[in-house]
């Protein structure tokens, strides 16, 4: 009897610890955290996603970069047209680099940390000398670079001012002049503000007219010894691009465009109407 009473006391222990053990596990067990076996859209289209190559891109400023959608006719185009602005730039810098000063010209003279020894918007006068301040007798111009006048005044500071930096710009070119005479549009002197060759400075002009002969154009340039020397100039081939555009103009430059044969034949039917007129009017010659 008492061995059943101990068995009974056992079983109801053991259901009691079973009963402890079954309330202690969470409801969230089955919630827990477990490996990702699938992957969402994003997810995928993150995976296939590949880096940005670089170059995919194309600044407008920056023309050394190669848009990969873009194609290969447009990206030809876009290197030609920057290499052209490149090699006419390299022209205009080296046309005001070698610039030489002269009347009517516009410059400015700055002194570094020297407000009242600079000076803007000097226009020089024909005697080519310009006035500045602690220099008797100002700066002589004509015919010098702004570089080589930049020094003479540095050089004159220097007596004055302790380690002076001069800076000379060139505001405006209006001393360089050339003039286009014969069959052209609008024919005159212009002023050479840039580097110039005789094509460009024609289409200034307004181009060469039906009556004149663009195979036969001289221009006539004033020598050191105070000749004139003639150049001829083939623009008919130059057009055709069977010559080379690298006839430029120097300051004092005279371009001459003659007349062709139209223009000739032209002259003939108006001599031949003025006779005709004299006929009939018993005008005598």
């Amino acid at each position: 009897m008492k061995n059943k009473r101990i068995w009974s006391v056992a079983i109801v222990v053991i259901l009691f610890a079973m009963s402890l053990n079954i309330a202690a596990q969470t409801p969230n067990d089955d919630q827990k955290a477990r490996p990702r076996t699938t992957t969402s859209g994003q997810d995928k289209d993150k995976k296939n996603q590949k880096p940005p190559v670089k170059g995919d891109g194309l600044e407008p400023d920056d023309p050394s970069r190669t848009p990969a959608d873009v194609p290969d006719e447009i990206q030809a185009n876009r290197r030609e047209q920057v290499s052209e602005e490149a090699a006419i730039a390299r022209y205009y810098d080296n046309f005001f680099s070698t610039y030489r000063l002269g009347p009517e010209d516009v410059i400015s003279v700055d002194v570094f940390n020297q407000d009242r020894y600079s000076r803007k918007g000097i226009t020089i006068p024909p005697s080519g000398r310009i006035s500045l301040s602690l220099i008797p007798g100002g700066v002589f111009v004509n015919g010098k670079t702004v570089e080589e006048v930049a020094a003479i005044i540095t050089k004159r500071y220097d007596e004055y001012i302790i380690e002076p930096q001069v800076t000379v710009s060139l505001d405006k070119a209006a001393s360089y002049r050339y003039s286009v005479v014969g069959d052209v549009g609008n024919p005159g002197i212009r002023l050479m503000n840039h580097r110039m060759t005789v094509s460009e400075a024609i289409a200034e002009a307004g181009g060469v007219l039906g009556t004149g002969d663009k195979s036969k154009i001289v221009v006539l340039r004033r020598q050191p010894t105070g000749n004139l020397a003639q150049i001829q100039v083939n623009l008919s081939a130059v057009y055709k691009g069977k010559a080379p555009d690298t006839t430029y103009l120097v300051p004092g430059d005279q371009i001459f465009v003659p007349g062709n044969k139209m223009k000739k034949f032209k002259e003939i039917l108006g001599y031949t109407s003025v006779l005709g007129f004299a006929r009939i009017f018993g005008v005598g010659f």
